[in-house]
């Protein structure tokens, strides 16, 4: 399957939802009957995560429809960040769009220059789920990530359709890509994700927005990327070393300080919803990724990353990674 067939079969995902109104807020007999909504993977809730990602981070073994029950009062504004709408929700995602494309260039200035009209045009084909609308705008912010031996030209798609120019170069080139990893642990005890309890609380929950480093001419899995992002489990894989480590350091300070009023929002969202991650000590032997999921997915270790950045990855060119980790029972300093 090539990366534009992929990202098509992205752009058409949805999930059922069956939407009840808590016994609490129910003020007429008998009970309003619950709402039965198809919604688009890459659509929200009234939150700033999109509504696939929570839907595979929340469901260990996911259940159709999706249960969720709706309140109007005690809302939890300690834990989670208030929406205020559809614009608070448009807004947050023109920022991680800012964010995704200085780490992808080094500088968001086609998204800081975009025009009002194309700034609704791209959020209006996100909520339509209007893939070829969402590519005619987005190309012109020039945001192409890494190619790779699936990578597909504009020229290959026979419809005049301007996707991501890479050239067909047949092996990984360097590239920084753009990664929000959402992890929760289960216990060497839970053997199948049925028997693990479910996510009650997101202090349960480990956030990291990092970019992975991919180097020209090297073949990295999506194993050994997602073992990058959690060097604090598998210390001897991460992908750079002392030198680069640094350089890195360097680069993501220098990010943080030119983005950092643009992107504001979705950095306050991340902190909000989901805790960085803690340092423990425990051996690489002892850890367990027991599942990768993204759109829905659940891809096997060994895929190039670069095809699952280029094919899997949300509107905001952010690729949502969400992964379960099989760890001892130890305390965590």
């Amino acid at each position: 399957m090539t990366n534009w067939e992929a990202r098509k079969f992205v752009w058409q995902g949805a999930i059922p939802l069956q939407i009840h109104l808590h016994e609490s807020e129910v003020t007429t007999v008998p009970s309003p009957p619950p709402a039965l909504i198809l919604a688009p993977r890459l659509g929200y809730l009234p939150l700033y995560v999109p509504t696939g990602v929570l839907f595979d981070l929340l469901c260990a073994e996911p259940e159709r429809p999706w249960n969720l029950t709706v309140h109007f009062r005690g809302y939890p504004g300690t834990i989670l960040l208030p929406c205020e709408g559809e614009d608070s929700i448009k807004w947050n995602f023109i920022n991680s769009l800012k964010e995704a494309a200085y780490i992808i260039n080094g500088n968001c200035k086609n998204v800081m220059n975009m025009s009002q009209a194309d700034q609704v045009e791209l959020w209006r084909s996100v909520l339509n789920g209007n893939l070829e609308v969402f590519v005619r705008v987005s190309s012109k912010l020039k945001l192409g990530i890494v190619s790779d031996e699936y990578t597909v030209t504009s020229n290959s798609l026979g419809s005049g359709l301007c996707v991501d120019e890479t050239d067909h170069a047949g092996r990984d080139k360097a590239g920084r890509v753009p990664i929000r990893l959402y992890v929760w642990s289960v216990s060497e005890d839970v053997n199948d994700l049925e028997d693990a309890p479910p996510i009650d609380t997101w202090d349960n929950i480990a956030y990291i927005n990092q970019p992975v480093n991919c180097q020209e001419g090297k073949c990295l899995t999506l194993h050994d990327a997602v073992k990058s992002l959690l060097p604090e489990y598998f210390p001897e894989n991460s992908l750079a070393d002392e030198e680069s480590s640094k350089q890195k350091g360097e680069e993501e300070e220098e990010t943080q300080t030119s983005v950092e009023d643009d992107a504001s929002m979705a950095k306050d969202v991340g902190e909000v919803l989901c805790k960085p991650t803690k340092s423990c000590n425990i051996s690489d032997d002892n850890v367990e990724i027991k599942l990768i999921r993204i759109q829905g997915i659940e891809p096997k270790p060994e895929i190039p990353f670069s095809w699952v950045a280029n094919s899997l990855m949300n509107p905001d060119y952010f690729l949502h990674i969400c992964v379960c980790l099989k760890v001892p029972r130890l305390k965590i300093q």
